[in-house]
């Protein structure tokens, strides 16, 4: 039994060595095929985790105002770590500057005293911290100041601070223009654009570089050298077509226009009638807050029914086909008409009786609209909307900046047509137009008949060069023929003239255009819910001046509460301010020949105080009138028979011209607007160093030049 026992341990001692033997082996086995085999991939893992390329993004390009102001730009914002492991930042230079090094951080950090600072340091001195946060969105003038701290001063490699630059979009004009420029939205992982931002961010975004990064701890990582950096390559430049000075008092006017009216909201389009450069436009919708801000582009996203606006198309339609003459006659009969058991009525019931074809668009009568394009087209109404789309107002725009809404002109075939939409058409309803579109369409008459694209950006700038260049697109040549243009003139003219926009008729330049006024549909209830629920749009559209136009303007106002909202009331002297603006700033408009050749025999003078000129002129003996009674400074426009005081806007925020002002008077001015100013000379203002329309800052310096009218005029670089 014992000799069985023995052998039997044997046993199981010889197996336990072999189990030891096998599992050696297999170790070895796998050893050898990782060192041989794995060795490679696991590097690559093991040197992925440790060190990374990381994207550079490049500096999005800046987006310009048409005479090259900044209306958004990347301004750097940094980053600041400290390596306190650097090879040069040793015990003793630490230990000789930290208490100063947290002294100088306590001042920017606010909420840590020095000491908390210091101690934090240390404890990341202790642990070999290679990239210790020092402050995030840190601005550049912060950051030189920074790198004046102790230890900091030693530079990058002895000092160890870390800059990470990272870039910050601005708008200088904060909200100004901002649903033309855009902006960023959205989470951070979902950022979009809109806006020009968004239309143009190809071109703006560049193209991006790369850093290595190494991995300093957990998720930080630190740069390795500038050695490994490709360098991004910065975003181009947008020129774009906005004059901001415009801008600025466009968004002015509509918005004291919108608190008057309490208004829901409303949009202003300023278009040059040949280009199509749409030098200022404005969406102002009310916040909940009751401010006015720009919530929405209603310009070009917001298509519905135009009202009598459209009846520029109506009649042009007719016009063209030979089917009316400015003289045909219309009865209206007492301003009510039924169609199919719906009434159709004026909104003043001045206009009884037989009126011209002529009278019935100055007095914007829907019955006579209705009648006359109702006589000539029910037997083939499709014949009306082949005029309309003849004409391209059917058609999309494609404009430089997304969100325009669709048009909408229904024809014949569709299944929503009725025996009222040819008559309800004729003054603009079952139709759907964005104000951009309108705008387009008026801009082609004041364009003898050429339509225009409205364009937002006119160039692209690469190192400050013309990369690209965006010339005036023609949409349609020939939208109706010269004569007809001729009588569409003649036509918008009297409406200033004798119809429902002589309240601002200029004594100075000829304005033509159309008022409007529209019952919006309350969803899907229709028109009619009683006296409290209709909501309206005034609008008003026009171009200036009439011999030789050179803008076209549309204002609208929707859903005004305070009693009036014809576009007569509401819109109309909005647009009287704005073509105010643009022709007091106009030399071409204001003197489509020089001043020295004015054949006048009353005397001229320059801008200065309305009551000084008026003292100085009724002292030699000679009557003013005054555009506005209200203004400070005017400027005067001699006549054959006149003198005319017009009113010389001076906004605080920008340049005004100065030019032929006596030193007083441009003194006064000046440093009223907080400026610094150098005079040079004597007599009246011949040059100044600052271009008027320019935006400027309180104490900034501005040089004048002054002659008297015997010296030899200065030459202007």
């Amino acid at each position: 039994m014992t000799q069985d026992i023995r052998k039997g341990i044997l046993t199981r001692v010889y197996l336990v060595y072999v189990g030891i033997l096998l599992f050696g082996l297999a170790i070895l086995g796998r050893a050898f095929y990782i060192q041989n085999f794995e060795k490679k991939e696991l590097l690559e893992m093991a040197k992925k985790q440790e060190m990374q390329v990381f994207p550079i993004d490049a500096i999005r390009g800046n987006i310009l105002s048409d005479d090259g102001t900044l209306l958004a730009v990347s301004v750097p914002i940094f980053e600041l770590h400290m390596d306190l492991n650097a090879d040069s930042l040793t015990d003793e230079v630490f230990k000789n500057g930290v208490d100063s090094l947290s002294i100088c951080l306590a001042g920017i950090y606010k909420d840590k005293s020095p000491m908390q600072i210091k101690d934090k340091l240390w404890e990341a001195r202790r642990n070999q911290d290679r990239y210790f946060l020092i402050k995030r969105d840190v601005t550049y003038p912060e950051l030189k100041k920074i790198r004046r701290f102790p230890i900091f001063r030693r530079g990058k490699y002895k000092g160890g601070l870390i800059v990470i630059p990272q870039w910050e979009r601005e708008l200088p004009y904060k909200s100004l223009a901002r649903r033309i420029i855009g902006y960023e939205k959205g989470e951070a992982n979902n950022k979009v654009y809109v806006g020009l931002e968004g239309r143009f961010s190809k071109e703006l975004e560049g193209v991006g570089g790369s850093r290595m990064m190494r991995r300093v701890g957990g998720s930080n990582w630190m740069p390795v050298d500038i050695e490994s950096q490709v360098e991004p390559q910065n975003g181009l430049d947008i020129v774009t077509t906005i004059d901001i000075q415009l801008q600025d008092q466009a968004e002015e006017a509509l918005r004291r226009e919108l608190i008057s009216d309490s208004a829901d909201h409303g949009s202003l389009i300023v278009m040059e009638v040949k280009t199509g450069y749409i030098k200022a436009m404005v969406n102002l919708g009310r916040t909940k807050k009751g401010s006015y801000e720009e919530i929405f582009n209603y310009a070009i996203g917001e298509s519905n029914e135009p009202g009598s606006t459209f009846k520029l198309a109506s009649f042009l339609v007719a016009l063209e086909d030979g089917k009316v003459d400015l003289n045909t006659m219309i009865n209206i009969g007492n301003g009510t008409v039924y169609f199919s058991g719906h009434k159709i009525e004026d909104s003043h019931h001045e206009g009884f009786g037989s009126l011209t074809a002529q009278q019935v668009f100055e007095k914007s009568s829907n019955v006579g609209t209705a009648k006359m394009i109702y006589g000539i087209y029910s037997a083939d109404p499709q014949k009306f909307i082949d005029g309309l789309y003849r004409m391209g107002i059917n058609r999309p725009l494609k404009l430089q900046i997304d969100g325009e809404a669709s048009p909408y002109i229904k024809n014949t075939k569709s299944k929503y047509w009725s025996a009222l939409s040819l008559p309800w058409m004729a003054y603009g309803y079952e139709v759907a137009l964005a104000p951009i579109h309108l705008i387009t369409l008026y801009n082609s008459i004041a364009n003898n008949g050429v339509m225009v694209k409205p364009l937002f950006v006119k160039e692209i700038l690469k190192n400050g060069q013309a990369y690209r260049k965006f010339d005036p697109v023609v949409l349609n040549p020939h939208v109706v023929s010269p004569s007809t243009v001729q009588k569409a003139k003649t036509i918008m003219e009297g409406v200033v003239l004798h119809g429902t926009g002589t309240a601002i008729a200029s004594p100075l330049y000829r304005i033509a255009g159309k008022t409007g006024t529209a019952q919006l549909a309350q969803n899907n209830r229709g028109y009619n819910q009683g006296t409290k629920n209709i909501r309206y749009k005034g609008s008003f559209i026009g171009f200036f001046p009439v011999e030789d136009p050179r803008f076209t303007v549309m204002v609208v106002i929707v859903d005004p509460k305070k009693g009036k909202y014809y576009g007569a009331a509401v819109a109309a002297p909005v647009f009287r301010q704005i073509a105010d603006r643009l022709y007091s700033k106009q030399e071409d408009i204001r003197f489509p020949f020089k001043r020295d050749t004015i054949n006048s025999p009353l005397p001229f003078a320059h801008t200065g105080m309305q009551s000084d000129l008026q003292e100085a002129y009724n002292s030699l003996g000679y009557s003013v009138s005054k555009v506005d009674v209200r203004a400070s400074w005017t400027q005067v426009i001699p006549s054959e028979s006149k003198l005319v005081l017009y009113p010389e806007k001076v906004s605080r925020n920008f340049m005004p011209d100065v030019s032929g002002m006596g030193l007083k008077d441009a003194l006064f001015l000046l440093e009223q607007m907080g400026l610094n100013v150098v005079v040079n000379g004597r007599g009246s203002v011949v040059n100044q160093s600052v271009k008027p329309g320019t935006l400027v800052n309180k104490g900034m310096p501005v040089v004048l030049d002054l002659q008297s009218p015997k010296s030899k005029p200065k030459t202007q670089a």
